[in-house]
């Protein structure tokens, strides 16, 4: 396989029974590129695919304990991670009777006999699809700042009531410079992670979250449940994230560091802030305006050291 086919490591996820199925993908590339994990059961994966979502997913319909369409559906279901592409690997007797495409949670599909060639083809070409339609960011998978916009604008266009949280990880740049890029992705993942199931513990809502880059996330909820989803974003950030810092930071509850002047600086334990803009009667007009109504919140929530929330109640 030629390097350089991906910008970065991929990761893949196959769920099939069938051991042939499993050493032909695996041959296929070099896990610096693209490294599978192979599970022969449909319902042990969901939470592995919730909890680590990979960059694709490759569903047999030989599955036994739960039928494929089936497990694209539960995946697609999930509003974070519609943009997770979803192959299905077929038998020719599958498309015997007729598919309908439009109410199949599908990005592509495979038949057996599956040749080297096109598993590869199909595989690179549907990663290079998914990334250029959902602008995904690239490290957490949470749709990027265009899906961001795109779907505050089309919630506002149709006068929809939601409120919207802007959250900002307060001194992350002083823990980025003590400890490294690396370690810094490990807690944009953790928050990433934080945002999603606790979004995902409100069953049967209407919810997204994106990522928008860099430090700063989003989530879209219903407005009654705003104020609670910042409690438990808040309580379940400000205790994990203390296990990233080195025992001698954690025990003083800050990094003491010399800055680019050479002067000794103390910087607190990283904290979030969140700014919840909210949407009522049609009160926004432009995704914009949301943006500015925000930018005003979160200097406020930041005048707290600690991790903290701020509604914007001229809408209440």
């Amino acid at each position: 396989m030629e390097q350089g086919l991906f910008p970065r490591q991929q990761r893949g996820i196959l769920l099939s029974p069938d051991p042939e199925l499993a050493a032909l993908f695996r041959s296929l590339w070099n896990e610096s590129e693209l490294e599978w994990t192979v599970i022969e059961q449909g319902r042990r994966a969901m939470e592995i695919i919730f909890n680590e979502p990979p960059d694709i997913l490759l569903v047999d319909n030989r599955l036994q304990d739960i039928p494929s369409l089936d497990v694209a559906a539960i995946v697609k279901s999930e509003n974070v991670y519609r943009q997770l592409p979803v192959i299905l690997c077929l038998d020719a007797g599958d498309l015997t009777h007729g598919w309908n495409w439009n109410e199949i949670e599908a990005d592509d599909f495979l038949v057996r006999p599956i040749t080297p060639q096109e598993a590869r083809e199909r595989v690179h070409l549907t990663l290079c699809r998914a990334s250029r339609a959902m602008g995904a960011n690239p490290l957490t998978k949470l749709p990027g700042n265009t899906s961001i916009i795109s779907r505050i604008q089309d919630l506002i266009d149709r006068k929809d009531d939601f409120a919207l949280a802007y959250c900002d990880l307060d001194h992350f740049k002083s823990f980025n410079d003590k400890y490294g890029f690396s370690r810094g992705d490990e807690v944009l993942m953790m928050s990433a992670r934080v945002i999603v199931n606790t979004i995902r513990s409100f069953p049967g809502v209407k919810s997204f979250v994106g990522h928008v880059g860099g430090d700063d996330f989003v989530f879209i909820v219903p407005a009654r449940i705003a104020e609670e989803a910042c409690k438990r974003v808040v309580a379940a950030f400000d205790d994990i994230v203390p296990h990233f810092y080195d025992a001698d930071d954690r025990d003083r509850e800050c990094i003491i560091s010399t800055d680019r002047q050479g002067e000794v600086r103390t910087f607190p334990l990283m904290a979030v802030s969140i700014a919840v803009v909210f949407n009522t009667a049609g009160r926004l007009k432009h995704y914009g305006e949301a943006s500015a109504i925000a930018m005003g919140l979160k200097k406020k929530a930041k005048e707290n050291p600690k991790s903290s929330y701020v509604l914007d109640r001229r809408a209440e």
